[in-house]
């Protein structure tokens, strides 16, 4: 049987990625950070979008070739669909759209969220079906409730800010430089509670 593989290109913020999959094994995973997000405290999304358009080559041109396969031996394409940004995610999904086409393929579009969820399958121990999964994201915190790999329902949100935003903002507010969560965490941990 032949294995199948797959070109994943994520670009639904200010990071554009590109990983080659081989019958479920990650051979590359290539990642592009826009670093001009820095001096304005947060991201842009207009020259987000430009940058993934500058940057969406490169990133998966050096995928194929750290994974040693070329574009022909693809059987897909997927891409973040949503949520994000919507013009980061239109560089991503116009990208991949025209490669599938160009080689005659399919294009698989994912929703970045459950991809989080579903993340938990990739290594061992895997969970066992049904699962409770807490997602915290720079846009989104949730609960979900994780049936199969095709069912799963949020059972639970924020109402205004997302956790990340939330760390992001409290970071600015104490000079911190962006991205500030993840600083924000580091120094929690050096604290005394």
């Amino acid at each position: 049987m032949e294995s199948i593989k797959i070109l994943a290109i994520e670009s639904s913020c200010d990071e554009t990625s590109a990983s080659i999959i081989v019958d479920g094994k990650i051979l590359s995973n290539v990642i592009c950070t826009q670093t001009i997000h820095e001096k304005y405290g947060g991201v842009i999304p207009e020259s987000a979008s430009r940058l993934h358009i500058k940057n969406i080559l490169p990133v998966v041109e050096e995928a194929f070739l750290l994974a040693g396969i070329q574009k022909k031996q693809l059987n897909a394409v997927a891409y973040t669909q949503s949520p994000g940004l919507i013009g980061s995610l239109l560089v991503g999904s116009c990208f991949a759209k025209s490669l599938a086409q160009a080689l005659k393929i399919p294009t698989i579009a994912v929703n970045h969220m459950e991809a989080h969820v579903l993340a938990n399958l990739i290594e061992d121990p895997k969970p066992q079906f049904p699962f409770l999964c807490l997602t915290v994201s720079g846009g989104h915190t949730q609960i979900v409730i994780c049936r199969s790999p095709l069912s799963q329902e949020i059972i639970g949100t924020t109402i205004d800010d997302a956790a990340g935003e939330a760390f992001d903002k409290a970071a600015k507010m104490l000079g911190l430089p962006y991205p500030g969560g993840p600083l924000v965490d580091k120094f929690a941990k050096l604290g005394n509670p």
